[in-house]
């Protein structure tokens, strides 16, 4: 048997045929190829593919099977193709349509209902245009004469209490004793400092505009602390960061800080702000009137549980839904909110419960704690809007206020059914 000559471990492969006079053959190739230009670019495209040459072909019934499944999938990617640009074109055309509305209803505010505000804000047609939105450029004004101005704030009186609260805040950081001149108290200069900053920090955070070095983060600065100045009995509560920075956005910083002192001022957020447990209590009470009259089967399940109104409508209440629903959808909260006052801060809770109904079915305990203090952030106006409009706030023949009135007589006993959280 003849012997190959050992090939040095530098020969090349053509040198070594050269000398030799022999050829060597390439081993067999495998099945899997290594040239990527020839491999199929996607994996519809393997089914069109021919099978490799050390494989039997395909059969023609294969080939034509195969040539039915990708035609198939391409028919079935067209409609898709088609169906999302359809989808694209109505959401376009519905933005558009919106927009429309908004200039529409934009002209109608500022030279109809605006210059004659008193006279035609309770007309139907007003109430049913209000319920619709209100453009943003009107928002701040329709806002301000809403809510009012029953303190009688000026300008004037804003800038003193902002002075004061400057001078507090200077001597603060001057002296580390526990009392200054005007006998502030260690738990006023925390409420003041510690709280505001705080929360400031925290107050639309994914906004940027509020925090350090945003173009809002004084503003909202000046405006809790002259707020803390003025109504020390009060003070500062966490939460209120989150209604002065809504205000900020939508009005000059001292009809800002006028919209937001009138609207502390009023029984429901004055109540939930100075934590009147007996107050809130009423409140709770009421709502669950409602709750049991439009969403029994929650309500029932809810009581399973023991799961009562303040674990989710506190903050809810405390930061007029800014914190826990979508900066838009909340704003549009306000918009009814002044229109209606406090009972649609409690219908909005009922039309958030409404719509997630079916989920909070399947939850227990924890899981609805939890879903209800973190919501959904793609909840639409269109959808929560729509589970509101279905809330009947009408107990029998007796509406909210009604309710709550009777609530207000029969406390005693309402205190005996009482959240355990609030007896605490």
């Amino acid at each position: 048997m003849m012997l190959l000559p050992q090939l040095p471990e530098k020969l090349g492969l053509q040198e070594y045929e050269a000398r030799t006079g022999r050829t060597c053959k390439p081993p067999p190739q495998s099945s899997r190829r290594k040239n990527f230009e020839f491999e199929p670019l996607s994996t519809t495209a393997l089914i069109l593919e021919d099978r490799p040459s050390n494989l039997p072909a395909k059969s023609v019934e294969e080939a034509l099977r195969h040539r039915q499944e990708y035609d198939e999938m391409v028919a079935e990617a067209k409609k898709r193709e088609i169906k999302e640009a359809h989808k694209r074109k109505r959401i376009m055309k519905e933005r558009f349509k919106q927009e429309e509305n908004i200039a529409s209803a934009m002209v109608i505010w500022i030279n109809e209902i605006l210059p004659n505000w008193e006279v035609m804000r309770s007309t139907r047609r007003v109430r049913e245009l209000w319920w619709q939105g209100l453009p943003p450029s009107v928002r701040g004004k329709v806002w301000s004469l809403a809510v009012g101005n029953e303190l009688n704030i000026t300008p004037e009186l804003y800038e003193i209490f902002l002075s004061r609260a400057k001078e507090r805040w200077k001597s603060f950081s001057e002296t580390s004793s526990e009392n200054d001149t005007e006998g502030v108290s260690v738990a006023d200069r925390e409420a003041s400092l510690e709280l505001i900053k705080l929360d400031i920090s925290r107050t639309f955070p994914s906004l940027y505009i509020f925090q350090k070095g945003g173009p809002y983060h004084d503003v909202l600065h000046s405006i809790l602390g002259a707020y803390t100045c003025y109504r020390p009995d009060v003070g500062y509560v966490q939460g209120m960061s989150f209604i002065a920075a809504v205000l900020i956005l939508n009005l000059e910083e001292a009809d800002a800080f006028i919209a937001f002192a009138n609207l502390l001022n009023k029984p429901c957020q004055l109540a939930f702000f100075r934590v009147d447990h007996s107050m809130m209590l009423k409140y709770f009470a009421t709502f669950e009137v409602f709750f049991e009259e439009n969403l029994s089967k929650l309500f029932l399940h809810f009581k399973s549980y023991s799961l009562t109104p303040d674990i989710y409508l506190i903050d809810w209440i405390f930061t007029l839904y800014s914190k826990s629903l979508p900066l838009d959808l909340a704003c549009r909260v306000w918009d009814v909110f002044c229109r209606d006052g406090e009972e649609f801060l409690f219908r909005t809770g009922l039309g958030i419960l409404r719509l997630y109904e079916d989920i909070l079915l399947q939850m227990d305990f924890i899981h609805i704690a939890q879903f209800l203090t973190k919501l959904p952030e793609d909840i639409t106006s269109e959808k929560l809007f729509s589970c509101i409009a279905a809330i009947q706030m009408q107990n029998s023949t007796k509406k909210w206020t009604q309710v709550f009135a009777s609530v207000m007589k029969d406390i005693k006993e309402g205190d005996k059914n009482s959240s355990p959280a609030l007896k605490s």
